[in-house]
């Protein structure tokens, strides 16, 4: 998605309190869907190795997530919109389509460019909620200028301190910030546990075992200051009175709502 800010400017309407609900209707749609969150999981292993690894630099392991994001974004165009999927959004846009593709291409090309944005300038959180129901799942694209829940585990990278410390001052603050990064790849790795039990192997597991589940993302950089969290989240079984056939925009249930108010993401959500 390299090169879309000389094209877009970006619109956040398209994203604001909305989801895309894809079906789940036959047993490879389940390995697919099971597939691309395990390729999650082990995003965020591959991040808690490199931020545990004293000579990897803090952005590389930001850099890998901005690109896996996007490259899942990118993917699920291709699926929905095609290979002509910046066209499709662009007709959206400027007014030219308002069909479901055209809309759907749209969120992800947002989603997308919000996200190249996310992992270059700094005071914005990516928050992504993912929700799986008997049927479809949902993904809830988000951004916001912060969070507030106390929660959330915090580290530091002396490559982004803007301060002039001195020598004896600088080594004590690296070391600390060293130690704040290995706390955050255990917290790294528990995310990618978390993200496994809730979405488990259709080929392992009984439906009844694995019909629901749901996970809350959320990180963000506030100078040189970065910061995490996720949280299981328990999806609504009356959300949906209908099942669906074909990927839709669908507006955010309660779970989006209510996890928002618990990450303290409702004041801060980019419009």
């Amino acid at each position: 998605m390299e090169g879309k800010q000389e094209r877009f400017n970006g619109d956040a309407r398209i994203l604001h309190q909305r989801a895309v609900r894809i079906p789940l209707p036959d047993d490879e749609a389940e390995r697919v869907f099971h597939e691309n969150m395990r390729t999650i999981a082990e995003a965020h292993e591959r991040k808690a190795d490199l931020l545990a690894d004293p000579d990897v630099p803090l952005l590389t392991a930001y850099e890998e997530e901005y690109a896996h994001a996007a490259e899942s974004f990118e993917r699920r165009l291709r699926q929905i919109a095609g290979d002509d999927y910046e066209e499709v959004a662009m007709a959206y846009f400027r007014g030219d389509r308002d069909d479901r593709v055209a809309k759907i291409a749209a969120y992800y090309v947002e989603g997308g460019w919000r996200v190249q944005q996310w992992a270059t300038v700094t005071e914005m959180v990516y928050a992504p909620l993912i929700l799986r129901y008997p049927d479809s799942f949902t993904v809830n694209v988000r951004f916001a200028g912060g969070y507030t829940t106390s929660a959330a585990i915090y580290y530091e990278s002396p490559e982004h301190c803007s301060e002039e410390l001195a020598d004896e001052h600088a080594e004590t603050y690296y070391e600390e910030s060293q130690y704040t990064q290995r706390q955050a790849a255990e917290y790294a790795r528990g995310t990618a546990d978390l993200i496994r039990e809730e979405f488990l192997d259709p080929d392992e597991t009984p439906f009844e075992e694995r019909k629901y589940g749901g996970v809350a993302l959320a990180g963000g950089r506030q100078g040189s200051v970065f910061s995490e969290i996720s949280k299981r989240v328990a999806p609504d079984p009356d959300r949906f009175s209908e099942s669906v056939s074909k990927p839709t925009l669908v507006e955010t249930g309660p779970e989006a709502r209510r996890t928002e108010c618990e990450l303290g993401l409702e004041r801060e959500i980019v419009r």
